[in-house]
This record gives structure tokens, C-alpha cells and sequence, in this order.
């Protein structure tokens, strides 16, 4: 599909068959689908929060679907241990030697559900995988297949028998996308095609678009799109006014600015164009932000959210020309 990676069009033409895919089964959600796809363009991982049933885990599995890639779904548990996600070895006693077992994490889109239910020494083992898409066990280094995602989910609203996630753990996310309640209309247009198909959710609708290779090519086209000096400094300049910013506790490291380009410029590439704008840069601010900074007490007992600080901060740095 993709013939070279500096033509974006295919890039894009992909991009409209999966929102095709996926908006067969997943009624309205627009903004989760196109963050979820932007973000997989990318080469990143996405956290999704947002209260149950509003087909947080329906979408990561369509996306799969759609995409042709290995899909795991791992449920996070107080109990879970390391070795229940990364696998294990068993002894052979007739060979003599361990033969190791891999666990859920070794698909290419691995949906791990409700991730802050499981204690710290379980979310410790995801360092690796996230950051180098590699996992060491027992001394030896196994290798994810590419292209490889993470996406879980967690719930804002039930925070009995959970963990919060570590910062250094929040931050491997590329995009923490927030989910909303559909419309109205959106709501009754999910009925009526529910009632229509026999009052159950049928899979079997969503079809593969794309494969592995496809997906990897477009992300290298992904990777060749420009992002001149000034979108560049634009970038670093909306993250370097977290640092100060007096309703801040914990402003956006390194990691984030590169989040925002990555993120730009796979929002660029969604639109056929082979360089990213400030406006590309003004529609990732949230997913790419919201989750790397932190509030300090004062507003958070106000009501104040992050969305909110990062808004009024991109309409206090000048939009370069």
C-alpha cells in the first residue's frame, strides 16, 4: 500500500479505512479513535481512562482487528505477578534445561485492562517492554515483534484496591487519551444499530485493512515528516512553560516535547502533509500532556485539571508564523 515512505497520501487513505473499520462497532468517540491511531502512527503506547462502558477496550481490540496485528488482553489484578505478563521458564526434566514460556505481552497489540489494579512490582515489569520493546527474563533478552503497542485502560472514578502508576510509568505513554460520554444523538444512533444487528456487538463486521508491514511502513513515513526550526521551538516552548508555571507542581520533561513532535507529526501525516504545523502541535497538547504533569494541591483542591493549565499555556506562547 505504501510505495514509498514519503508519499503521505496512502498514509492517509489508511487512516480513513481504519475510522471506517472501527466506526462500524464504536458509535461517535471520534477524538479517541483518531488519538488512538495517531498515536499507534507514531510508535507509541496509549493509556485510556474513562469510566466503564464507553468502549475503551471494544476500540483497542477493533484496532487490532483492523490492523491485522497479534492482539493480547491482559487484566490487571492485585494479585498478578511479573511472570503472569512477561511469561516464565518451565524445566524439561527430560532435556535437562528450562524452556521458557511466553507470557501476554509478547503480542504486538497488547491491551492491558485496568492497570492501576496491579502493585508496583507487577507495573515494574512493563519498564522494559515500553521503553526498549524488549523483555529480559532469567538473563536472557527477548525481543517484541514489531510493530508493538501497548493501550490500557483505567478507570478515574473507582480508586478502591488501586495503585497509582508511577510517574516514570506514566511518562512511557506517548498519549493518555481521555474518554467522554457519547451525545445524545450518538447515543441513540448506538441503540438503534444494536437493535439492528440482534442486540449483540459482532466482531465479525470489522475487517483487516492493513498488515504489519503496511503499519511499519507508514510509521517510517510517519518519522520523514518535517518539523521545521520554529514549529520545533514552538513545542519546546509550551513544554518549558510547564516547568514554571505556578499552578504546576511537575512540568513536562525532555520526553514530552518529543511526544508533542511525534505526535505532530503523525497528526500531519493523518492529513496527507509531510510537514507538521503549529496547529499539529496545539491538537496534541493534551493527550501528549495531560498525564506528564502534575498539579499542586492548592488548584487540584480547586478543581482546576491539567487540560485546564495547558490551555491557557498555548494561548500564552506565541504561535510562530
Amino acid at each position: 500500500m505504501f510505495a514509498a515512505t514519503t508519499e503521505l497520501e496512502p498514509v492517509a487513505e489508511a487512516v480513513e479505512a481504519l475510522r471506517h473499520e472501527i466506526g462500524q462497532l464504536v458509535v461517535g468517540q471520534v477524538g479517541m479513535v483518531d488519538e488512538l491511531i495517531a498515536c499507534m502512527l507514531a510508535g507509541g503506547h496509549a493509556l485510556i481512562e474513562g469510566v466503564p462502558g464507553v468502549a475503551k477496550t471494544l476500540t483497542a481490540k477493533l484496532l487490532a482487528k483492523a490492523t491485522g496485528l497479534d492482539y493480547s488482553r491482559v487484566q490487571f489484578t492485585p494479585d498478578l505477578m511479573p511472570a503472569d505478563v512477561l511469561g516464565t521458564s518451565v524445566f524439561r526434566p527430560r532435556e535437562g534445561d528450562f524452556e521458557f514460556h511466553p507470557g501476554p505481552i509478547f503480542a504486538q497489540v497488547v491491551l492491558i485492562d485496568e492497570i492501576n489494579r496491579a502493585p508496583a512490582k507487577t507495573q515494574a515489569a512493563l519498564f522494559e517492554v515500553m521503553e526498549e520493546r524488549q523483555a529480559t527474563i532469567d538473563g536472557t533478552t527477548y525481543a517484541m515483534h514489531a510493530p508493538f503497542m501497548v493501550l490500557a485502560t483505567q478507570n478515574p472514578v473507582e480508586h478502591e484496591g488501586t495503585y497509582n502508576l508511577p510517574e516514570a510509568q506514566l511518562d512511557r505513554f506517548l498519549f493518555k487519551v481521555v474518554v467522554g460520554y457519547p451525545s445524545l444523538e450518538e447515543e441513540v444512533r448506538m441503540l438503534t444499530q444494536f437493535q439492528a444487528h440482534g442486540g449483540r456487538v459482532d466482531l465479525d463486521r470489522v475487517h483487516s485493512v492493513l498488515d504489519a508491514d503496511a503499519i511499519q511502513r507508514a510509521q517510517e513515513a510517519v518519522r520523514l515528516v518535517r518539523a521545521e526550526p520554529p514549529v520545533l521551538r514552538y513545542a519546546a516552548e509550551i513544554v518549558g512553560a510547564t516547568r514554571s508555571h505556578p499552578a504546576l507542581m511537575l512540568g513536562g520533561s525532555p520526553r514530552a516535547t518529543l511526544a508533542l513532535i511525534q505526535g505532530a507529526k503523525a497528526v500531519a501525516a493523518m492529513s496527507g502533509r509531510d510537514f507538521a504545523t503549529p496547529d499539529d502541535i496545539k491538537s496534541i497538547v493534551a493527550p501528549a500532556m495531560r498525564h506528564r504533569i502534575i498539579l499542586t494541591p492548592e488548584r487540584e483542591i480547586e478543581g482546576v485539571r491539567a487540560e485546564d493549565v495547558l490551555r491557557r499555556i498555548v494561548e500564552d506562547v506565541e504561535v510562530p508564523r
